[in-house]
């Protein structure tokens, strides 16, 4: 009796450690990854903080040439004004808060389009200097940005994977590891633009 006490013991107890020890090696890998995500995050954020620090020198080329053009000035203005205003957290982040996000963001490459496209208008600012220039670190820009939200999108699936997969999600609900949403196209993205010659 008193052998299989000490058995039952035993048992118990290396169950608990086989656990404790499974747990601990999940929470870190869930940890790991979630500062991955973070990461990433930040990454995003910087490349639309680089594209809105580009935004008022471009807009002031333009001024110079293209006095006609106020309201395409002003929109690009105000969409920037309201990205700026909108603060993202990673660890808030949900589907809804990210899609405000993303909507901003479209607004403001939307306009950013428009100002560019009122180069064609204005043969001396096709040819500024400066004008060209910020055009070129506009558009490294906006490559950045995709890459960096696909990047983000890669490993917030990975995160999202982890958490979500048995033992995994046992224990990432009992330490309150969430969810990450992904970027997704632009409305109207899957619609081929119209070309006419």
């Amino acid at each position: 009796m008193k052998n299989t006490l000490y058995v039952v013991i035993i048992i118990v107890l290396a169950l608990f450690g086989l656990l404790c020890g499974t747990g601990c090696s999940k929470y870190n890998s869930m940890i790991s990854l979630q500062n991955e995500v973070e990461s990433a995050w930040s990454n995003v954020e910087t490349q639309y903080q680089r594209r809105a620090e580009l935004i008022p020198n471009l807009v002031e080329t333009v001024k110079g040439y293209a006095t006609h053009e106020s309201t395409t000035l002003q929109a690009v203005t105000e969409a920037r004004a309201k990205v700026g205003s909108i603060t993202l957290n990673v660890d808030s982040l949900s589907e809804e808060s990210l899609k405000q996000y993303t909507q901003a963001q479209n607004q403001l490459s939307g306009a950013m389009k428009s100002l560019l496209a009122v180069s064609e208008a204005y043969p001396e600012l096709k040819a500024n200097e400066n004008f060209l220039k910020f055009q070129d670190e506009y558009t490294g820009t906006e490559n950045r940005i995709q890459y960096a939200r696909t990047e983000y999108n890669d490993i917030a699936r990975e995160y999202n994977t982890e958490i979500a997969t048995f033992p995994n999600n046992i224990f990432a609900g009992f330490f309150g590891f969430r969810k990450k949403p992904y970027f997704s196209a632009a409305e109207g993205a899957e619609v081929a633009p119209t070309v006419k010659f």
